[in-house]
């Protein structure tokens, strides 16, 4: 299964499995509202190829993921924004803030951070 990561404007990041058939803007768009209720956002980036990181030996057979990043500009109000989704899946997030770019690579855990330096880098000229 691919990963697909979601970037909004300012920095929400959110991981998602692609359904089969399902393109990666699709897969992103579909994420983000099942995971926070947002259907307010249009994209406006995208990396234009897959990233990947392996993760630090928690399980053998788990090795890395590779992720497609866009980056979104949420259009709506923050009252949209419910951590509970749209029902259709489990809560999988507790809290939410709105973060500089420089502040989500900095708080990411270790293993992440080359994968999200890039990203930010590729993304820097619509943070201006």
């Amino acid at each position: 299964m691919c990963q697909c990561s979601v970037a909004v404007v300012n920095e929400l990041e959110l991981i998602g499995g692609i359904d089969e058939g399902e393109d990666p803007r699709s897969a992103a768009i579909r994420e983000l509202k099942e995971e926070t209720g947002i259907s307010s956002a249009e994209v406006i980036a995208e990396v234009p190829y897959w990233l990947t990181y392996d993760w630090p030996k928690v399980k053998e057979n788990l090795k890395g993921q590779a992720q497609k990043w866009f980056l979104l500009k949420f259009t709506g109000k923050e009252e949209e924004i419910n951590l509970l989704g749209d029902g259709t899946v489990k809560a999988e997030f507790g809290e939410w803030s709105w973060m500089s770019p420089e502040q989500v690579v900095e708080l990411v855990v270790d293993s992440k951070k080359p994968v999200y330096k890039e990203v930010m880098t590729v993304f820097a000229p619509y943070f201006q």
